[in-house]
C-alpha cells in the first residue's frame, strides 16, 4: 500500500532550501511531501492539540467545509476556522477552488531531534 504521507521536521531555511534545489536538479519523484518549521517551538505554537484533533479528522477524508470539520472534531465552527487559518497559513492545509479545505495526506509523520546544549 502506497500511502501519501507528508513528513513534518524541523530544519534550517537553507538545509530546506539545499534539499529543494538538490530534488529539482535530479528529478527524482518525491515518496512523500516535507512541510519544514525552523524550531520545534514554532512546530509545537503551529501544531497545536486541538490542531493535531482536526488533522487527524481531515487525513485522507478529501475536501469539506470548515462547518464538516468542525461537526468531525464535535467543535464551534468559529475556533476551528481560526485554527484552520493557522494551518493554512503555515502550509499544513490546502484550500480547494471552491473553498473548502483538504488535507491531501493519509499519513503523517513528525520527525526532530532534541540535543543537549
Amino acid at each position: 500500500m502506497n500511502m501519501k504521507t507528508v513528513i513534518l521536521d524541523v530544519r534550517t531555511p537553507a538545509d530546506s532550501m539545499a534539499d529543494f534545489v538538490q530534488a529539482w536538479n535530479t528529478k527524482i519523484p518525491q515518496k512523500s511531501a516535507r512541510i519544514s518549521f525552523a524550531t520545534p517551538e514554532l512546530l509545537w505554537r503551529v501544531l497545536t492539540e486541538k490542531r493535531w484533533e482536526l488533522l487527524k479528522a481531515l487525513c485522507g477524508a478529501g475536501p469539506m467545509s470548515i462547518r464538516e470539520a468542525a461537526r468531525r472534531v464535535e467543535r464551534d465552527v468559529k475556533a476551528v476556522h481560526g485554527d484552520v487559518t493557522a494551518l493554512l497559513k503555515a502550509g499544513v492545509l490546502d484550500r480547494t477552488e471552491d473553498g473548502r479545505i483538504v488535507f491531501p495526506y493519509e499519513a503523517v509523520k513528525v520527525e526532530f531531534l532534541l540535543q543537549a546544549a
